[in-house]
């Protein structure tokens, strides 16, 4: 019986970029569970978010129950498609770490799409009203403002994921 190695699938892209719809892809695999941090948030803090600190807050108190968990999970011999935003290098830090310490690959995903489809994801995600938070288009700009590009000193194999056809593309 031949063992494979777990893998953390991790994700960065700016909000509306398709983070959780290719982590929902990513999560058909046999072996693979998503964990959805839009989820946990809005069932354990919705009522405390109103603002992007809300969110810096509650968001550091969910990964430090969330690390130790998916790195259990990794251990155990499962993969993770972790829908967390992989947008700073101190979050892919944190995300490398969780990797490691679980002795899983990791592959990050780049969503390399442009602000003005975002912002339109946006405001249909909004008008739709399914998810659990609704985006302004200057919280928009905020958030992306702490976004860094993903680069090769990192240390993760990169599937760069382009608007143009959504088709990944190793770096």
């Amino acid at each position: 019986m031949t063992q494979t190695t777990p893998k953390l699938h991790l994700v960065c892209g700016k909000a509306a970029s398709g983070k959780s719809t290719l982590t929902a892809k990513l999560g058909q695999v046999a072996g693979t569970i998503v964990i959805a941090e839009d989820d946990w948030l809005a069932t354990l803090f919705g009522d405390q978010m109103s603002s992007i600190s809300d969110y810096a807050r509650c968001a550091a108190r969910l990964r430090d129950v969330m690390g130790p968990h998916v790195v259990s999970l990794l251990k155990a011999g499962l993969s993770v498609a972790l829908d967390f935003p992989a947008n700073t290098i101190a979050a892919r830090a944190w995300m490398r770490g969780i990797a490691e310490d679980g002795h899983a690959t990791a592959e990050l995903h780049y969503l390399d799409v442009p602000d003005e489809i975002c912002k339109a994801r946006l405001r249909a995600r909004n008008a739709g009203g399914e998810h659990p938070f609704s985006v302004t288009n200057e919280q928009f700009d905020t958030l992306s403002s702490y976004f860094v590009a993903p680069g090769p000193d990192e240390g993760f194999d990169i599937m760069h994921h382009r608007a143009d056809d959504g088709t990944p593309n190793p770096d």
